[in-house]
C-alpha cells in the first residue's frame, strides 16, 4: 500500500511539473513572418493579473527592402497613432489546458484590423504557434514564434 502512495504521489507531481511548464509562454518571443520566415519583431508576453497573456513589441527587426511603419495604420481607438514600438499586439490569451491557449484578440497594426487568437506552445516550449482568425480558425493565418530568452 506505502509503494502505491509513492508513486502516486510521484505521478501527481510529475504531471503538476509538466502542467506547469505547458503554461510558460512569459519571456520574449522572436516573430517570424508567415510569408517570408524572416523575423518581424521581439514580442514580449506578460501574464495578466486575471491570468490571461498579453504580447507587446518591444523591438521591430530591420528586414531587407521594407521600411517599418512607426505608427499603428488605420487601427481602431484606443490604438489610433499609437507607436508601433511599445503596442499591445494581443491580450487576453487564455490557457486551456496542456499546450493549448485561446480566446484572445490579435492587432495586426499594418492593416488595423483585429482577429481571434488561438495558439499552442511546442512540447520543448521553444515555439509558439499562434492563428489569428476571423470568426472560425479555418479562415486565418498561423505564424510560428521562436523563444528569445
Amino acid at each position: 500500500m506505502k509503494k502505491i502512495a509513492i508513486t502516486t504521489t510521484f505521478f501527481v507531481a510529475l504531471l503538476s511539473s509538466v502542467s506547469i511548464f505547458a503554461e510558460e509562454i512569459t519571456g520574449t518571443w522572436i516573430q517570424i513572418d508567415d510569408k517570408t520566415g524572416s523575423p518581424k519583431a521581439l514580442i514580449e508576453i506578460k501574464k495578466q493579473t486575471n491570468g490571461s497573456y498579453s504580447g507587446k513589441i518591444i523591438k521591430v527587426t530591420p528586414r531587407s527592402g521594407y521600411t517599418p511603419r512607426e505608427t499603428c495604420f488605420k487601427c481602431p481607438p484606443p490604438y489610433t497613432d499609437q507607436p508601433i514600438l511599445g503596442l499591445e499586439i494581443f491580450q487576453s490569451l487564455q490557457h486551456i489546458d496542456g499546450n493549448n491557449y485561446a480566446n484572445g484578440r490579435v492587432l495586426d497594426p499594418l492593416t488595423g484590423k483585429i482577429y481571434g487568437l488561438k495558439g499552442r506552445i511546442s512540447p520543448n516550449g521553444k515555439r509558439l504557434i499562434l492563428r489569428g482568425y476571423v470568426g472560425i480558425s479555418a479562415l486565418g493565418r498561423t505564424q510560428t514564434w521562436i523563444r528569445n530568452d
